[in-house]
């Protein structure tokens, strides 16, 4: 991205921000662009929320523009910074299109949609994209420990802008893993008070 540039205009075209003028928008946008634009580097603030995620999707773009996008999955904390401005995951065995790394192959172009339905929170990551084979060092690096899964080359993800997007109509919905340690809370709770009823009922 030209740095004389903001980081926005990545996503802010000229036919965006011609649609934002007409919309009564431009002036909240033209302040964020006359700060720099957003962020193209991995703050403390995106590498905590990035940690706690196990799925994201990944969007990328053939040579004739035709774009694909594909959903990403493993143990909370499978995609990771390796610097202050490159993600990496280990790739994982899929179904064998190849869709993805093929894309890439044509166009480094890609975008990582991450949400967090249980908080009502999401961040895109607008960036660029490419596979690493046959670096057994880098794929143990990022390799999830415990993870049965069979790893087979390395995603690397260059930052180049990031935007934390407002919650407005994420429906709130919670992972199988969170709802199972809030209802053994629960249960461990009317455990307790059960005894604790139990222990009155016996002394009076």
């Amino acid at each position: 991205m030209d740095r004389e540039r903001p980081t926005s205009d990545i996503a802010f075209t000229d036919a965006v921000k011609q649609l934002q003028t007409r919309s009564g928008s431009r002036d909240t946008y033209a302040k964020v662009e006359a700060r720099g634009g957003w962020s193209d580097r991995i703050t403390p603030q995106l590498a905590g929320f990035i940690a706690q995620q196990n799925s994201f999707y990944l969007a990328t773009v053939n040579a004739e523009g035709q774009p694909y996008i594909q959903h990403r999955g493993g143990p909370r904390g499978f995609l990771k910074p390796i610097d202050e401005q490159t993600l990496a995951m280990a790739d994982f065995r899929g179904n064998r299109q190849f869709i993805s790394q093929g894309n890439l192959l044509e166009s480094r172009k890609a975008f990582i949609f991450l949400m967090d339905y249980a908080n009502r929170r999401r961040i895109k990551i607008w960036g660029e994209a490419w596979m690493i084979e046959d670096d057994d060092a880098l794929l143990q690096s990022v390799m999830p420990e415990g993870y049965a899964a069979a790893p087979e080359r390395v995603l690397l993800f260059k930052i180049s802008a990031w935007d934390p997007n407002c919650p407005q109509h994420i429906p709130r919905k919670i992972d199988a893993d969170e709802v199972e340690v809030m209802l053994a809370e629960r249960d461990r709770e009317i455990a307790e008070l059960k005894a604790r009823i139990e222990q009155l009922q016996q002394a009076v």
